[in-house]
């Protein structure tokens, strides 16, 4: 997902805000940027050796980043990927090897890349209002290259990725042309590396779920392309409809509750007595489903000591008082929330991190105090590349999504990503047609963007085989991978998916 990052613009939701499903780049002005049809020079490979520590491993490995042409039915590109293979591998052509990617939708990979699971990473402070002054590029001991080669791939129009001359930028700006780009894109990089024949992995973030959903399906409508062993769906976007919290869509009331439960609890608004977080956030889980969807459902129907009742424990979970739930139908939208619940401090919650505060500015709700997270990897990113990677191409990296708005991206299942586009069909297909495919679905405890309960509603509402499907929780929000505990845990994940 990209932030400002990313662009949806939901029906309660700032349309600036859904700019978020990467993780976070700047919004660009109207008008397209020239440097969308400046084709990138055929710049050799730069290749570079390190020795790193992953997993308690010292191992050797090697980086590098290269373009490679890619042609398909939309028309010709070429994708630069960052790639880390390791080195002392007995067979590297049955080596696992994972694509990563972040979402948009269309956005360079740094905040996979740099921000959390590639061989060095920026270390944030866990302390949330430490200074970004702070922060430090630091080997990252927690990234499962160990265990499997990564390639973070940026797509055409996005950092140096360019389409070739004669083919327009927008053709790949729709759901199925992007997903037809990944696919060509990683079979060309299993080819020019000797690969075909290692499992394959996928991790996309935010809208890059719903990528990652679409190129699974594409590879099971025609088997053949390369052996897709997994996907890891990191803040997942694949039932976009809890995203777009429209007044009558009562399921996405329901299933934020615990996001708004783990929150509060963060910022000291309920009651912690007697109760750890994990728990609190199961009672609120619990009450969610028994209680609050039944009260919803019931509408105006409902008899007012029940109304108060359920407003009562609306209270009790959200930290938001029980008068507001009155006054407001028991319902509150995660934005509304991100207002509410520090007003007394005059503070706004973070959109992609709850955990973040800072004092409304101009933009209103438009704003996300979480936004120092993706804007300190865009700046680190800039020096790494050069200083550690050693690549000073001279084209310019391209941060910003060029898709400025939804209208300049065809869905395919609908006007909009919130129409009912069932990207979780084209796993379940997948699921079918390969028995040996696997699924981990992780989600930040306090993401508002792409919730907990919104992902525990994909794993349930799916279809998918409960036995090869994990969900995982983890501190910290949209881009969890920020966190030191979060960013060992998402490592040792994939290390488990791989196996």
């Amino acid at each position: 997902m990209k932030t400002r990052l990313h662009l949806l613009a939901a029906l309660t939701l700032p349309a600036l805000a859904l700019a978020l499903m990467t993780a976070a780049a700047p919004a660009r002005a109207a008008g397209e940027n020239p440097a969308l049809r400046q084709p990138l020079a055929a710049h050799a490979p730069v290749v570079r050796q390190f020795t790193g520590r992953f997993d308690g491993k010292t191992i050797r490995y090697t980086s590098r980043v290269e373009g490679l042409d890619i042609t398909d039915a939309n028309g010709c590109a070429r994708i630069v990927s960052f790639a880390y293979t390791r080195d002392d591998v007995k067979d590297p052509a049955k080596r696992p090897v994972m694509f990563l990617f972040n979402g948009g939708p269309i956005a360079p990979s740094p905040w996979v890349h740099l921000g959390g699971l590639g061989p060095w990473r920026l270390a944030v402070p866990d302390d949330v209002t430490a200074d970004p002054s702070t922060f430090r590029v630091v080997p990252n001991e927690y990234s499962p290259l160990d265990a499997v080669d990564l390639v973070f791939v940026d797509p055409a129009s996005t950092g140096w990725s360019r389409v070739a001359p004669g083919t327009e930028p927008g053709a790949y700006y729709s759901v199925k042309a992007d997903a037809q780009q990944f696919v060509a894109f990683i079979r060309a990089w299993l080819s020019a590396h000797g690969r075909e024949r290692s499992p394959v992995y996928i991790f996309g973030e935010s809208y890059g779920t719903n990528r990652a959903a679409e190129i699974t399906g594409q590879l099971a409508d025609a088997p053949g392309a390369f052996n897709l062993a997994g996907v890891f769906l990191y803040g997942q976007a694949v039932n976009i409809l809890e995203y777009a919290q429209r007044p009558a869509n009562i399921v996405s009331y329901v299933v934020s509750l615990p996001t708004l439960a783990a929150t509060a609890w963060y910022h000291g608004k309920v009651d912690r007595k007697g109760h750890t977080q994990a728990g609190f956030v199961d009672a609120s889980r619990r009450f969610a489903a028994h209680e609050y969807l039944p009260a919803l459902l019931a509408g105006n129907r409902l008899p007012v000591p029940e109304r108060e009742r359920i407003a009562a424990g609306l209270e009790r979970y959200s930290g938001i008082p029980a008068t507001w739930y009155l006054a407001n139908d028991l319902r509150i939208t995660k934005e509304q929330f991100r207002e509410e619940l520090l007003r007394g401090e005059g503070l706004l919650l973070g959109r992609t991190d709850a955990r973040y505060t800072a004092k409304p500015g101009p933009e209103g709700r438009a704003a996300d105090p979480a936004g120092v997270l993706p804007k300190a990897v865009l700046e680190h990113f800039a020096a790494y590349r050069r200083e550690t990677l050693g690549v000073d191409w001279s084209e310019p990296y391209l941060s910003d999504s060029p898709v400025a708005d939804l209208d300049g991206w065809n869905w395919s299942g609908g006007a909009s990503p919130f129409g009912d586009w069932p990207y979780y069909q084209r796993i379940t297909k997948m699921m079918a047609v390969n028995p040996a495919f696997r699924i981990i679905v992780g989600n930040g405890w306090y993401d508002t963007m792409t919730t907990m309960g919104a992902a525990e509603l994909v794993v349930t509402q799916s279809g998918w085989d409960p036995a090869r499907t994990t969900l995982r929780y983890y501190d910290g929000g949209h881009m969890g991978y920020s966190v030191e505990a979060t960013a060992r845990a998402i490592g040792e994940d994939i290390r488990e998916l791989v196996r």
